[in-house]
């Protein structure tokens, strides 16, 4: 149970007692508590860890107290470190050390040899090209990145309230509610040029000028947190790993706009974000930051979750609402805008997660700090989550500005097993393809709108020389279709169609004209789908015909994919000369496509062949490959 604090006094002196207890913890050992390191046992080692420094006797703190005796060991959940592939992943201070891939077995000798015996374990250390990294800021994957949404995620426990107020929490929602007026808080807001991080990048600060100039007594602020783009997990990262910056964000959105209620719209396939949210949420309302007269201001603002089934199209901002609603997630159209008829018809602030947790950094720091990250244009950082053939995926974040290069060959740690840059697809279903003449590309709003891409909600999927990007477009294409709502026609019925034609191409049926008339859909439902996510859809195939045309017609003309990822499409041969005449390519073989004569050169009949690649996987010789 958390104390109610009554008064900014109470507020400070309640930050500086939690601040004490926090130095006091002399040793920390944070272990990553994100979905990713939970999926791989976390959370036992975290159970673990604590079990065994209470067995040597030391005094072990899981949660900051109020009256500190003397020095601590503190064990903490903390949430996603960002090196997601490295995980379970867990960090010691004051040491910086980050032991990755630890397992339960591992646990006993970290607390017998660092947190007792402050040695370093070196098995247990990152390792790339024979250099071994101590300590965390050291490893390349880090060094590279600019942490500011994300600084407290991996550092301080994720579901203390206490914590969080340690380290300088709600100090700017006590700036903003004590020291500033809400059109104070706006002019800092819009000079900032904060745009949003949901993808469209639009002025955070004009929104909030929009909603604050309405009439109505009743005003939302609304949490984007659905991100419904494959492989994106930014979002979901910050709910899971400092939920307390986003709801600080939120309640200062509500002071600068006269809000007095914020729904958060989270997927329903993130249970522990819902979890960390509702326990932030209980934590803020038991200590008064969250509630009636908050701090004896006369301000009262409250926080709901809702969950969301998971559909794309709810990320559309009038969708969104209609399914906070209870109504059906679909779009309408516009006018009226949500700023003026948003959630419950009312005006409304509609912010995604990453957007609302930058506010907090500008309100404390003001809008010209701000301003000096990244381009004039698109100023801040994003967190961006790198997938795909790459060395070292996981969650990122840089400047705006940083080029694709320092991303993928710097941070990322280049391409996986040495292949060859292809392509990166930004910005998911809504995105478009960029390629190796592109790697100087700034990654910001104005740049990659000129590249025919946008930034979306920050998911980098990035592909080789083995990449078909026909397929890359139909597997976009499948996924758009699935989740449209099917309310407009050009949508519903022309991402159908787009659909058809791709099947078609990589199954080895592609028709002369067919790229001609992917390009007319595309532009027809781009000019009258009823939602940006549909005047979207089409851009991953856009794309691709733009830079890949040669794959398109190698396909259709040709009957060949280039990358050898179309499975209709591929030809397995022997070649004579390398062939030894074992025949384990035959025996290996499903169907009996395979014969020969030991000691003499076997022959694939193409007519049999399921081109399931068995063959070629059994042969020592490296005689059988894909024409």
């Amino acid at each position: 149970m958390e104390k109610k604090i009554l008064d900014r006094a109470q507020l400070s002196a309640e930050r500086e007692a939690y601040a004490k207890c926090f130095e006091l913890q002399k040793k920390k050992v944070l272990v990553c508590g994100g979905t990713g390191c939970v999926a791989g046992g976390s959370l036992e080692i975290y159970e673990e860890i604590i079990r065994l420094v209470k067995e040597k006797g030391l005094v072990c703190d899981v949660e900051l107290c109020e009256d500190p005796h003397g020095e601590t060991v503190g064990v903490k959940k903390s949430g996603c470190h960002g090196f997601c592939e490295m995980g379970p992943l867990v960090r010691i201070e004051p040491f910086g050390y980050l032991y990755t891939k630890v397992q339960l077995s591992d646990c006993e000798e970290i607390v017998e040899k660092t947190i007792v015996g402050e040695e370093h374990i070196e098995r247990l250390a990152y390792k790339m090209n024979g250099v071994v990294y101590k300590e965390q800021e050291e490893i390349p994957f880090y060094k590279k990145q600019t942490r500011l949404v994300l600084e407290h995620c991996g550092h301080i426990d994720a579901t203390s309230i206490r914590e969080y107020l340690a380290i300088g929490g709600y100090k700017a929602f006590e700036k903003a509610l004590f020291d500033m007026k809400s059109e104070d808080i706006i002019n800092e807001i819009t000079e900032s040029n904060l745009r949003g991080r949901g993808g469209g990048g639009f002025p955070t600060g004009r929104k909030w000028a929009q909603v604050a100039r309405q009439t109505s007594p009743t005003k939302y602020i609304v949490c984007n947190g659905d991100e419904g783009d494959p492989g994106a997990f930014m979002d979901r990262s910050i709910m899971e790993g400092d939920p307390h910056r986003m709801l600080e964000g939120m309640m200062i959105a509500g002071i600068a706009t006269g809000a007095s209620e914020g729904y958060i719209y989270v997927r329903a396939e993130y249970p522990l974000a819902v979890e960390r949210l509702k326990t932030a949420i209980a934590q803020a309302t038991e200590a008064g930051l969250l509630g009636e007269n908050i701090l004896g201001t006369g301000f009262s603002f409250t926080m709901h979750i809702n969950r969301g089934a998971g559909a794309f199209v709810c990320g559309e901002g009038s969708a969104l609402t209609a399914s906070i609603e209870g109504k059906r997630g679909m779009p309408r159209v516009k006018p009226p805008r949500t700023v003026e008829h948003g959630l419950f018809d009312e005006p409304t602030v509609l912010n995604n997660v990453e957007t609302f947790a930058n506010v907090p950094l500008i309100i404390l720091n003001g809008s010209q700090w701000y301003k000096g990250i990244g381009p004039e244009n698109s100023p801040g950082t994003k967190a961006f989550a790198l997938t795909g053939n790459i060395t070292n995926t996981g969650l990122i974040e840089v400047p705006m500005g940083t080029t694709l290069r320092e991303v993928i060959f710097e941070v990322g740690g280049g391409m996986r097993g040495g292949s060859d840059f292809k392509a990166v697809q930004i910005g998911g279903p809504s995105g478009g393809c960029l390629t190796a003449d592109m790697l100087d590309l700034p990654l910001d709003f104005d740049s990659l709108k000129k590249a025919g891409a946008m930034i979306g909600s920050g998911g980098l999927v990035v592909m080789d020389s083995s990449t078909c990007m026909v397929e890359v477009a139909r597997f976009f294409m499948n996924f758009t279709q699935n989740e449209s709502c099917g309310k407009c026609v050009p949508c519903r019925e022309g991402t159908k169609r787009m659909l058809e034609i791709l099947e078609r191409i990589v199954n080895g049926n592609g028709r002369d004209g067919d790229i001609e008339l992917l390009s007319e859909l595309a532009d027809t439902i781009s000019a009258t789908a009823l939602c940006g996510l549909g005047k979207t859809a089409a851009s991953p195939v856009v794309s691709t015909i733009k830079y890949f045309r040669d794959e398109y017609e190698a396909h259709i003309y040709d009957k060949k994919c280039p990358a050898g990822g179309c499975k209709k499409l591929v030809t397995y041969v022997i070649d004579p000369a390398l062939c030894k005449g074992c025949s384990k390519c035959a025996r290996n073989c499903p169907v009996g496509a395979i014969s020969g004569e030991i000691k003499k050169p076997f022959v694939i009949d193409t007519q049999k062949c399921i081109k399931c690649g068995a063959c070629a996987s059994a042969c020592n010789f490296k005689a059988i490959s894909q024409q």
